[in-house]
C-alpha cells in the first residue's frame, strides 16, 4: 500500500470526525464543491470543467442550486452541440478558449503545455477555482470517438509528455489538475456501461502508459476514475486499478474522484480506493453512511480516504493566492499564440502557401466557418470565450486595402439551400486568385455523448471543394474538426490547412499563417486513414451486448497502419513547412545497452530553406529481434527545435530504460529483450531520415518459466532446463552424460508436454510431483529471471 506523508492537524480532524462528518467529506456538495466541515475547521474545495479553457457556471456555482437542477443544468451543457453553444454561454462567466485537445498536441511542445497549465491557472485564480478538471488523456483509438477532441493523441508518449506539461503548469501555480479518464473510456457509446475489453499488454503498453507517465512525473493533485467497466469491472469500482496499479505501483498520493454520477456502488467504490464521491447525491451518500455506521466498510479504509480528501484541501487552501483578475486581452495573444503553433499544413502544391499579397488582387473566403468559426467541441469542456478572432476580418486586415476579399456562403447548415449556394460560390469565384474554403465536420453528431457517424464532412461540403476546384481556380481548404476525416477532392487542390478546433484565437493565427507571417509548424499527432474501413479496430466498434473487445490490441493508430502495410491519407507526425529540413549526423551515444541503461541519440538537424522555421524531430525504436509482437516502429522521443535560415542544430534525445520493455503478461511485468534496436529519427512515422543502431545485452537469455506441459523443445532451447533435465535422466535411467542428452535431444519432434514426452518415448511412468519438482527449481534459477524494469522516468 503506497504511503502517505499525513500532517498532524489532518489525523487529529480525522480523530474529531464522526461517521456523519467522514460521509459529508467522501461526498460532494452541490455540483462543484466537496463539503465544507466549519466546526472541524474544513473548507469547501470548488473545482470546475474544462481543460482548455475554464467554464464557472454562474447558477451551478454561484447560485448553489440543488443537486435536481445542477443535473438538468449539467446536461444541458454536456449535450449542446458546438455550433450552438452559444445558448449555454449566457450563464458561464466569459474566460479564454484555447486550442483544444487535438489541435494543441499537434504543436509537440511541452514547453508551451506547462504555459498552458500556467495561463488556465492564472484564471482559476481569478475565478477562485482550486481544481481545473482536466487534461483528458485517453488514447485517439478511433477518429469516430466524440471526445477525441479533447485529447491529444493515438500514442501514449506524446499525450503522457503534453500532459505532464499542462499538469506541472496548473500546480505550480497552485491549482490541482484532474488527470481523466482513467481509463480506456475511448467511446461515447453507451459509455456508462460498455464494458472495455482490453488485453495486458494493450492495456499497459497503449491505454495506461500515458497516465503512467504523468501520475510518475508531475503527481496530479487528482485522477478521475471513468464511465465505463473496464475487463468487466466498473471503474469507478476497480480495486486492482485505483489501488494495485495507480497507488502501489505508480505511486499515486492524491486524491480519486469520480466522473460525475459514474458511481453506481457507492461503499464499493471506496473500498476499491475511489476517495471523493462527485457531485452531491442524496442515495449515494445515504448508502455510504449506513456502511459507515454499520461497520460493513472497514474504519481503516474509511479515514484513509478521509486523509486523502483532508490532504487535498490542505494542500489546495496553502497554494490558492489571492483572487486576482486576469488579462483577458493578454491571454488572447496567448491562445492565438498556441494556435499559430498547433495549426497543420496538409498540403501545399507549387507553394500555393504563403499568399504573397503584392502578387493578388482579389480573394474569394466561402463558407459560414469564416465568420462564425467552430473554435470548440461540444460538451462539458466547452468554455464561454472572452472574445473570438474572425477569420474572415483577420484576412481582410492582413491582405490589406490593395486586395480584395470577397465572402460567399457556400453552404448552410440546414441544407435548405446547398445546392444553390454552392451555385452561387462556384460563379462568385470567376477571375478571383485564390479561393479559400472553410469546411466542417456535422457538429449535431460529434461531443460529448455522441460519437461521429463516419469520417466525412458536413453535408455538402465535399461537393463545394470539388466543384470549386472544377472551376479551375486555386483552392485553399480550412478544415475545422474534431479529429481525422476523408478527403476525396484531395489531389484537386491547391492546399489543406487542418486547425483542428483550435480556440478563440485560431482566426488570427491561421491568417498569419495563410500569409506567411507565421511559419506553420504543428504535425498530426493521430493518423489520418484514406477510409473508414481502415481504422483499427472498425471490425467491432463500437461493441455489441454491452461489450466493447479492443481487437487490435497493441497496433493502434500508426502502430496498425505500418504493421498491415496499409497507405494512410497523411501519416502519425506529419505537417509541411514553409521552409525544408535536412537530417544528418545521426550518432547513438550508448550502442550496447545493460539492463539499467538508458538509450542516448544525437543528430543534427539543418534549415535548408529562405525562411525561419520549427522542426518536430520524432525518434522511433524498432525491435527486429524480439520474440513477441511488437510494432514496426514506437515513438519514444520528440523534440520541437527552432532554426534560422541555414542554421544546423544538434539535437539530443533520450530513451528510458523502461521504454525500451514490452510489458509481459506472463509475467506481469515489464521485460526487456536482449538483441537489436533500430534507431530512427525523422519528420513523421513515414518519413525517416536517418537511422542506426543499438544492441541491447543482457548476462543471460531469457526463457519463459516452464510447466509440466511445456514442449520439449522449449526445454531444449533452455540452457538451465536442458542441464536439470539431462542430469534428472542420467539419474532416474542410469544414463551417461551423453546418452541423457541424446535422450533428450530425441524428444524434440513430440508436441506433447515434456512428462508426457518423457513417458511415452522411453516407456516410463514418471510421477507427475516429480517433474513438477525439477520445473520448480529450473524457474526459480537466478538465470531463469527476466531483467527487471525500472519504473517510467
Amino acid at each position: 500500500m503506497t504511503t502517505m506523508t499525513v500532517t498532524k492537524t489532518v489525523m487529529d480532524t480525522i480523530a474529531a470526525m464522526t461517521p456523519a462528518d467522514k460521509a459529508a467529506l467522501l461526498t460532494g456538495h452541490g455540483m462543484w464543491r466537496t463539503r465544507a466541515l466549519s466546526e472541524r475547521g474544513v473548507p469547501a474545495l470548488l473545482m470546475t470543467d474544462g481543460a482548455y479553457g475554464v467554464r464557472y457556471s454562474t447558477e451551478q456555482i454561484d447560485d448553489a442550486q440543488e443537486g435536481g437542477q445542477d443535473l438538468e443544468q449539467f446536461l444541458a451543457v454536456v449535450n449542446t452541440r458546438a455550433r450552438d453553444m452559444e445558448a449555454a454561454f449566457g450563464t458561464t462567466r466569459p474566460a479564454t478558449c484555447f486550442p483544444n485537445g487535438s489541435a494543441i498536441a499537434c504543436s509537440w511542445d511541452v514547453d508551451m503545455a506547462r504555459a498552458l497549465g500556467a495561463t488556465l491557472a492564472a484564471e482559476c485564480r481569478a475565478f477562485d477555482v482550486n481544481i481545473l478538471l482536466g487534461p483528458g488523456i485517453n488514447t485517439r483509438r478511433t477518429p469516430l470517438g466524440g471526445r477525441s477532441y479533447e485529447y491529444y493523441s493515438e500514442d501514449p508518449v506524446v499525450s503522457g509528455d503534453f500532459a505532464t506539461g499542462v499538469v506541472s503548469g496548473l500546480q505550480d501555480n497552485g491549482v490541482g489538475a484532474s488527470l481523466k479518464h482513467f481509463a480506456c473510456n475511448n467511446s461515447e457509446v453507451e459509455r456508462t456501461t460498455m464494458d472495455s475489453v482490453v488485453d495486458p499488454r494493450a492495456l499497459r503498453e497503449i491505454y495506461l502508459l500515458g497516465f503512467e507517465r504523468v501520475v510518475r512525473r508531475a503527481q496530479p493533485w487528482t485522477v478521475m476514475s471513468s464511465y465505463n467497466r473496464l475487463n468487466g469491472v466498473q471503474t469507478s469500482a476497480d480495486l486492482w486499478l485505483l489501488t494495485d496499479l495507480l497507488r502501489d505501483e505508480w505511486g499515486f498520493e492524491g486524491v480519486v474522484v469520480s466522473d460525475w454520477h459514474g458511481i453506481k456502488d457507492r461503499p464499493a467504490s471506496l473500498l476499491a480506493g475511489n476517495d471523493l464521491d462527485m457531485p452531491e447525491n442524496a442515495s449515494r451518500h445515504r448508502a455510504l453512511l449506513a456502511a459507515i455506521e454499520d461497520g460493513s466498510l472497514p474504519a481503516e479504509a474509511i479515514d484513509r480516504a478521509c486523509a486523502r480528501v483532508l490532504r487535498l484541501v490542505e494542500m489546495a487552501t496553502e497554494k490558492a493566492g489571492p483572487v486576482t483578475p486576469f488579462d483577458p486581452d493578454a491571454h488572447h495573444e496567448v491562445a492565438r499564440a498556441m494556435a499559430a503553433e498547433s495549426i497543420v499544413l496538409l498540403r501545399n502544391e507549387d507553394a500555393m502557401l504563403p499568399l504573397q499579397c503584392e502578387g493578388l488582387s482579389r480573394i474569394a473566403v466561402i463558407g459560414e466557418g469564416a465568420k462564425r468559426p467552430v473554435i470548440q467541441g461540444s460538451g462539458s469542456a466547452t468554455t464561454a470565450p472572452t472574445r473570438v478572432d474572425i477569420p474572415f476580418d483577420e484576412i481582410v486586415r492582413i491582405a490589406g486595402e490593395g486586395v480584395q476579399v470577397d465572402f460567399l456562403r457556400g453552404y448552410d447548415h440546414d441544407g435548405a439551400e446547398l445546392e444553390a449556394l454552392r451555385a452561387e460560390a462556384v460563379a462568385g469565384v470567376a477571375g478571383v486568385d485564390v479561393a479559400v474554403v472553410f469546411v466542417t465536420t456535422d457538429s449535431t453528431e460529434d461531443g460529448e455523448g455522441a460519437d461521429r457517424k463516419d469520417l466525412a464532412l458536413a453535408a455538402g461540403h465535399d461537393a463545394l471543394i470539388q466543384a470549386l476546384a472544377d472551376t479551375g481556380v486555386p483552392v485553399v481548404v480550412v478544415l475545422t474538426n474534431p479529429d481525422a476525416v476523408v478527403m476525396p477532392w484531395l489531389g484537386n487542390v491547391h492546399a489543406v490547412v487542418e486547425t483542428f478546433f483550435a480556440g478563440q484565437g485560431m482566426g488570427g493565427a491561421l491568417a498569419e499563417i495563410l500569409f506567411g507571417l507565421r511559419n506553420p509548424c504543428g504535425k498530426l499527432t493521430v493518423t489520418f486513414p484514406q477510409r473508414m474501413e481502415d481504422i483499427p479496430g472498425f471490425l467491432t466498434y463500437p461493441g455489441e451486448g454491452g461489450v466493447h473487445r479492443y481487437v487490435e490490441g497493441i497496433f493502434v493508430g500508426y502502430r496498425h497502419y505500418d504493421r498491415r502495410k496499409v497507405e494512410p491519407l497523411f501519416p502519425f507526425g506529419f505537417g509541411l513547412s514553409y521552409t525544408q529540413f535536412a537530417y544528418s549526423d545521426l550518432v547513438v551515444e550508448t550502442p550496447v545497452l545493460d539492463a539499467e541503461e538508458d538509450l542516448h541519440v544525437r543528430l543534427s538537424v539543418t534549415n535548408t530553406g529562405a525562411v525561419a522555421g520549427k522542426e518536430i524531430v520524432q525518434l522511433y525504436l524498432g525491435f527486429p529481434d524480439s520474440k513477441v509482437h511488437r510494432a514496426d516502429r514506437e515513438l519514444r522521443a520528440f523534440a520541437k527545435v527552432a532554426l534560422a535560415p541555414g542554421e544546423t542544430r544538434e539535437v539530443r534525445l533520450r530513451v528510458a530504460a523502461r521504454d525500451l520493455c514490452f510489458f509481459d503478461p506472463e509475467l506481469n511485468k515489464w521485460r526487456l529483450e536482449a538483441g537489436r534496436i533500430r534507431v530512427e529519427a525523422g519528420a513523421s512515422s513515414r518519413d525517416i531520415r536517418v537511422t542506426g543502431e543499438a544492441e541491447v545485452v543482457l548476462p543471460h537469455v531469457y526463457h519463459r518459466p516452464l510447466r509440466i506441459d511445456s514442449e520439449p523443445k522449449h526445454v531444449l532451447a533452455n540452457p538451465v532446463a536442458r542441464r536439470h533435465f539431462e542430469a534428472f535422466l542420467a539419474e532416474k535411467l542410469d544414463l551417461t552424460p551423453d546418452a541423457a542428452k541424446a535422450m533428450l535431444a530425441y524428444t524434440s519432434t513430440s508436441f506433447f508436454g515434456i512428462r508426457t514426452t518423457l513417458n511415452y518415448f522411453f516407456r516410463q511412468d514418471l510421477d507427475r510431483a516429480e517433474i513438477a519438482e525439477i520445473v520448480a527449481r529450473i524457474n526459480a534459477e537466478p538465470d531463469m529471471a527476466a531483467p527487471a524494469a525500472e519504473p517510467v522516468s
